[in-house]
């Protein structure tokens, strides 16, 4: 077991994430728009392509109930196709329409023009240089199960 001193950065690291997404959140206009989950959702058909309604609620561990008021909302802004599958006519396969793959696109270059401008004001170049070099190690943590 590690000491309290050495825990204190584990505290302070989970702060400063939690305080930028917070903060990278408030920085797209877009993603004001649509809910936490919404936006999720369109980044998991991005990352995807179509999918089935309990494959996303299951994905986003969310009730199939919660993802069908989801999928509602998105349908009615036009960010979401609803197509029959073709193996399977019972079952509808959801995907995005063009406007949700550019409302998708957009708030990712929103906040990704955001962080740069960011970092580029309140970073020196060797800053910059460990953040680079902290991206993998965080990538680990990220999908550590």
């Amino acid at each position: 077991m590690s000491n309290e001193k050495d825990f204190q950065y584990v505290s302070d690291l989970r702060t400063v994430v939690t305080r930028l997404i917070k903060k990278l959140r408030r920085e797209s206009i877009t993603a004001q728009q649509l809910s936490l989950t919404e936006r999720s959702t369109l980044g998991l058909l991005l990352q995807h392509g179509g999918l089935l309604p309990s494959e996303l609620a299951s994905m986003e561990k969310i009730t199939n109930q919660s993802m069908s008021q989801i999928l509602s909302h998105l349908l009615e802004e036009g960010l979401i196709l609803r197509t029959n599958s073709e193996t399977d006519k019972r079952k509808v396969v959801i995907s995005l329409t063009v406007k949700g793959e550019q409302t998708i696109l957009k708030m990712r270059s929103e906040r990704d023009e955001w962080l740069e401008k960011a970092i580029n004001a309140t970073c020196t170049a060797e800053e910059q240089e460990i953040l680079k070099q902290a991206i993998a190690p965080l990538t680990k943590i990220v999908d550590f199960e």
